[in-house]
């Protein structure tokens, strides 16, 4: 069975950095094989932050631009969130998600995705 396990949140002042990790366990998701694109999401919403396809093509918030980062290693089976100049309304819990499909236009959302992170408590406060 698949898993995915997010780590890396915490409390952070305005300015600061964290570095969002998901591990993805079960199978392998960056391989040959793996054509499934890598999402963050945040907050109740699922608000969409930033993708990671097959052949590392990316795309991001509006309001994430600039600032955050995706990222994959693919040894380690693991997706990260580089984000820097955080801001208040960053706070949020933030998901890994494993996309349905191998390529889209438009910003993934929660119906395209096929699992789920447990998610990570971001918070963003002086």
């Amino acid at each position: 069975q698949a898993h995915l396990v997010e780590s890396g949140g915490g409390l952070v002042q305005p300015g600061g950095s964290l570095r969002l990790s998901c591990v993805a366990s079960g199978r392998s998701t960056f391989n040959g094989n793996d054509n499934n694109g890598m999402v963050w999401f945040r907050g109740e919403l699922r608000e969409f932050v930033a993708v990671a396809w097959p052949g590392d093509d990316v795309r991001y918030a509006e309001p994430v631009k600039g600032r955050f980062t995706i990222s994959r290693d693919t040894a380690k089976n693991t997706v990260y969130l580089q984000m820097n100049n955080l801001k208040p309304e960053d706070t949020a819990v933030y998901y890994c998600a494993r996309n349905k499909y191998s390529y889209q236009t438009s910003a993934p959302g929660a119906g395209d995705i096929e699992e789920w992170g447990q998610g990570t408590r971001v918070t963003v406060s002086s």
